[in-house]
């Protein structure tokens, strides 16, 4: 009778828990938290090289001539400081056919400019730097010589030569320019120890060619074509301009050039990723 008695309420006391447990709440499950907002990417910094010998400005020719078939063309849109007068009367120092041209082509390029001109031409100045297509570096704010005998160019003195690559700068921020390139085009592409000296504290590399145009006062469209045609190699800089006035036929000349290098292989790239692939950065 008493182990009757115990089975009996052992099998009520498991019934109860039964119910017990039929009748919990499940946990809920924790709200979910909302995603933090993505954290924005650090602005790449642009390419430069390493100072040279004795701490120089670097001095920048040409890419790697191994690695694939890349060139890159250039244009110098020149103006010196006291040309103001010239514009005034009617002397066109912009070319905005060839930069249509280049954006129909779909050509990349690099844009070394004047503090002048972009001066003189803020809207095209401020639509070529904000076209992912181009980019925009330093050819000085005066457009005069960093060494004597230049071309007949007027000479900067030696103390004023940064202050003239940072007044170019200063011109670009103004008209609207959002990211020029720390790249710098010696006018007249003359350049000594004294002038690489006075520029290191900017943190430039200085960028040259291997490649003539030939396109300065030139009216031969085809001379120009067969030139570049001639000298271009793999990593090649090629240096042109872009102004009518001092170069009437370049716009003509590029619809030839553009074709005829991509027909032999050859993609276009800005002087950045030229420099960039070198690999030896800072």
């Amino acid at each position: 009778m008493i182990a009757l008695l115990r089975r009996v309420t052992a099998v009520c006391a498991l019934g109860t828990a039964l119910a017990a447990c039929g009748t919990a709440r499940a946990p809920q499950a924790a709200p979910p938290q909302a995603a933090s907002p993505p954290v924005p990417a650090a602005p790449s910094r642009p390419p430069t090289l390493a100072p040279g010998p004795a701490g120089l400005t670097p001095v920048f020719e040409h890419g790697p001539r191994t690695g694939g078939r890349t060139v890159a063309l250039t244009f110098d849109a020149d103006m010196t400081a006291g040309q103001g007068a010239r514009a005034a009367a009617g002397e066109r120092f912009d070319h905005p056919r060839l930069i249509a041209t280049l954006r129909a082509l779909d050509v990349p390029a690099t844009v070394f400019m004047t503090g002048r001109w972009a001066e003189q031409y803020p809207d095209q100045a401020r639509s070529i730097g904000r076209d992912p297509l181009f980019e925009i570096a330093n050819h000085s704010y005066s457009h005069y010589a960093f060494t004597p005998d230049c071309y007949g160019l007027p000479t900067v003195p030696a103390e004023r030569m940064r202050t003239d690559v940072k007044r170019a700068y200063a011109a670009f921020r103004r008209v609207g320019v959002p990211e020029p390139m720390p790249y710098f085009r010696f006018p007249g592409g003359c350049y000594d120890r004294r002038a690489l000296r006075a520029l290191t504290p900017t943190g430039v590399t200085a960028v040259q060619w291997d490649v003539v145009g030939g396109d300065a006062f030139e009216t031969d469209a085809d001379a120009i074509v067969r030139q570049v045609l001639d000298g271009v190699r793999p990593g090649s800089v090629v240096v042109l301009h872009c102004t009518r006035s001092a170069a009437p036929a370049t716009e003509r000349a590029v619809r030839e050039i553009v074709p005829g290098l991509r027909r032999e292989g050859f993609r276009f790239v800005k002087v950045s990723e030229l420099i960039g692939a070198v690999g030896d950065r800072v």
